[in-house]
């Protein structure tokens, strides 16, 4: 199967998108993005404030290295890696009864407890991100490819805010039903 260089650019710029402004939203407070992290249990103590200080640096990775075709697969690759391990995070303490985590995804003003559905958005994002490893046809791109690209990156992106808040807002009803 090879992509139409629209879908592949298009595909690419969300997930670059995705992880540049989870970078950014980690990186505006690095000390509550370290509570969050570590709140999760899942490494020792003394390794866990120097790797919530690598994750940001590694999702910029990702969303810098996804413009170049020489570093797309390696970056595509990172973000699966990274996208396995936030949801394999979510389900541990899913699992543990721990549903009361900030999932760390809203930034660091958002307190979001995680839930099953980010684990299955996790998974999808990963899967999007794996169609970077798929060859791409030889074509030129035109300027309705462009206009194509751009707008359909606006629509990517709000159909992710939209989901996301509507999931969010369900979770949120689902507990203040649940508090009566």
């Amino acid at each position: 199967m090879t992509l139409d260089p629209v879908v592949g650019i298009l595909t690419m710029a969300s997930v670059a998108v995705l992880f540049a402004s989870a970078a950014l939203h980690k990186l505006r407070d690095l000390a509550r993005f370290d509570e969050v992290f570590s709140a999760y249990g899942m490494m020792p103590a003394f390794s866990r404030l120097r790797t919530s200080r690598v994750v940001p640096l590694l999702e910029m990775a990702v969303a810098a290295g996804i413009a170049s075709n020489f570093t797309r697969p390696y970056a595509a690759a990172l973000a699966i890696i990274l996208l396995s391990a936030y949801a394999a995070a979510i389900a541990v303490n899913l699992r543990r009864g721990r549903r009361d985590l900030a999932c760390g995804c809203g930034g660091p003003d958002e307190r979001r407890p995680i839930a099953a559905w980010m684990v299955w958005r996790n998974i999808l994002i990963a899967l999007v991100a794996a169609t970077a490893l798929a060859p791409w046809t030889d074509r030129s791109l035109t300027m309705t490819d462009g206009v194509t690209i751009a707008f359909g990156l606006l629509t990517v992106a709000l159909i992710y805010l939209c989901t996301d808040q509507l999931f969010g807002n369900a979770q949120r009803t689902a507990q203040l039903r649940g508090s009566r």
